[in-house]
């Protein structure tokens, strides 16, 4: 089977080093808020180009506590897409506020800025914007509206570090850029993990208390926090592979070049928008024949994947906020026909020749 990634190989690929990291920390008996974690914070705020980076238990905790240290709660609204993955208005509604939802842009699946400002309200506080599948949202359009209504942002850059918006990287745009380590992601741990960025020295500040349970000093609590850090054991792997994130980056994006030199005249392909740097943590087809051609490529041994399944604004959790079928139609759409295809660094050019022979072999072409 060709999975969609390949952890195993990339492992094989990196295991003496690896291990001798992993041993390292063993070694050293320092497992939280050590050596490790404060390098790996300086390497990816350096990186990033801002101020600050916080290492957080997972991508999850990193937007539930930019929240938190922007004070939003009961009676606040706060914008985001219905197009991604649930924490991201799970974590809204975590907090007591309201997830308010746009529908996205058809070509990037990301936020449609255009339709942001209709539904901002006096409730408003902040906008959660995600850059989605490895491609920055508008940033320019994000950050003009943040500042004519006083509004937060919050960039999720769960499936995008690395990327870019003319020439600047995610996460550097708004009061805060949140990352996801998990696993799969272009930079992943071996368990969970995450990171918050920042160029607000306060800010920081109050983010360091809260993911330590609202302490800064052993025994006295200032603030109800979470007890969210990133341990050295995982920031000692994410080290290793930052060294590479560059380098496995590029592959992607020439994997996808030939994706969509190949099969562009046989499905819908990504769009990668101007002035954008698209990492490709995804490289995602439509079809309306999806279901089929997936079951198709699953027989041949290849990996697909279904991104997302349900809109946010029709999951049980959100039926209370009173949307309904038809009211987002471009995220509702793009849920039906969205395919994800096997993309990461590991990938031979072997294995990728094959999965687009089977795609046009289904299509007949």
């Amino acid at each position: 089977m060709i999975p969609l990634v390949d952890i195993k190989t990339e492992y094989e690929q990196l295991k003496n080093e690896l291990n001798r990291a992993i041993l390292d920390v063993l070694e050293s008996s320092y497992f939280i808020l050590g050596p490790e974690g404060e390098k790996l914070e300086k390497e990816i705020s350096q990186y990033i180009g801002v101020s600050h980076a916080l290492g957080v238990a997972n991508g999850t905790d990193a937007l539930l506590l930019c929240l938190e240290a922007l004070n939003i709660g009961s009676g606040d609204e706060v914008i985001t897409t219905p197009f991604t993955f649930f924490a991201t208005a799970e974590v809204i509604a975590r907090v007591g506020a309201t997830p308010v939802f746009v529908d996205i842009d058809p070509k990037t699946y990301n936020m449609n800025p255009e339709l942001i400002e209709s539904v901002i309200t006096e409730k408003t506080k902040a906008i959660i914007v995600v850059h989605l599948f490895g491609q920055s949202v508008d940033m320019d359009a994000i950050m003009t509206i943040s500042n004519k209504y006083n509004l937060r942002v919050i960039e999720d850059a769960c499936q995008s570090i690395g990327a870019s918006y003319r020439g600047k990287k995610v996460g550097s745009f708004g009061d805060f850029g949140c990352f996801s380590f998990f696993p799969s992601k272009n930079l992943g741990a071996y368990g969970d993990g995450g990171m918050i960025v920042t160029n607000n020295s306060d800010l920081f500040s109050k983010l360091k208390l809260l993911r330590n349970h609202g302490s800064s000093e052993r025994y006295v609590h200032t603030d109800i926090g979470l007890n969210s850090r990133l341990d050295e054991i995982q920031a000692a792997i994410l080290r290793v592979k930052f060294k590479r994130l560059d380098e496995w980056n590029n592959r992607r994006k020439e994997l996808a070049e030939n994706y969509s030199l190949e099969l562009a005249d046989t499905v819908k392909v990504p769009v990668e928008a101007e002035d954008r740097e698209h990492v490709y943590h995804q490289y995602c087809i439509e079809t309306s024949q999806r279901e089929k051609l997936a079951q198709f490529l699953e027989q041949k041994e290849i990996a697909t994947g279904i991104y997302y399944p349900i809109p946010l604004h029709l999951q049980q959790a959100f039926i209370h906020l009173g949307y309904k079928n038809d009211h987002f139609p471009v995220s509702e759409g793009c849920a039906k026909r969205i395919l994800a295809l096997p993309i990461n660094p590991m990938m031979t050019q072997k294995q990728q020749d094959y999965i687009i022979a089977a795609i046009k072999e289904f299509f007949g072409d």
